[in-house]
């Protein structure tokens, strides 16, 4: 059994009051249905996965406490093992292997979304409409730039995926311009 995209939905904004967290959520969903579709895999399971992934990380933002608090929660609520055990292995201390494709490309779209995120919102346009990746890559050397983005994990993702990183990146920009709106990143109006 599935988790619908809505009980996804209401699982998050029930432990989830923050927008910038809710639209990483909406980023992260966003890309792994895309890559759900590109790899021939169930769209429906992966954007779930991606939705919740971090639903637990407002109240419990340590790395003793997430993503685990959250797997517990998915457990006891009944939720596929497939998606308790990609957001256990996408926290990078939890010693949960990421054996699936689904689990690998959690972990290596989450901190790539937020990354693309914000170097949308810095450009002139503030839109993803525009942005490349030579840009993306061009804020990557300047480590005052959206500090809390781990570059070394974004690095391990793509090679855990066995994708080339500037293709990852263009991917995750294409992925995320449907939900431009939604994230605030579609350009000034």
């Amino acid at each position: 059994m599935t988790p619908t995209r809505d009980e996804a939905w209401e699982l998050l904004t029930e432990h989830t009051k923050n927008p910038s967290l809710i639209k990483h959520a909406l980023a992260v969903e966003a890309a792994m249905r895309a890559y759900a579709a590109h790899y021939g895999e169930d769209v429906e399971l992966w954007g779930v996965t991606g939705l919740i992934h971090d639903f637990d990380y407002e109240k419990h933002p340590t790395l003793d406490e997430h993503p685990m608090a959250g797997a517990r929660i998915l457990k006891e609520l009944g939720w596929p093992s497939e998606i308790v055990t990609a957001v256990l292995s996408h926290g990078v201390d939890t010693g949960v292997p990421r054996d699936t494709l689904m689990a690998k490309t959690l972990y290596a779209v989450d901190e790539l979304t937020g990354l693309v995120t914000a170097c949308a919102l810095v450009r002139p346009d503030k839109s993803i409409m525009t942005l490349k990746p030579r840009s993306v890559r061009k804020k990557w050397k300047d480590k005052a730039f959206a500090r809390g983005v781990n570059r070394e994990d974004i690095e391990q993702g793509a090679a855990e995926l066995g994708v080339d990183l500037n293709e990852h990146i263009a991917f995750v920009i294409d992925a995320l311009k449907p939900v431009a709106a939604e994230l605030g990143i579609a350009g000034e109006s």
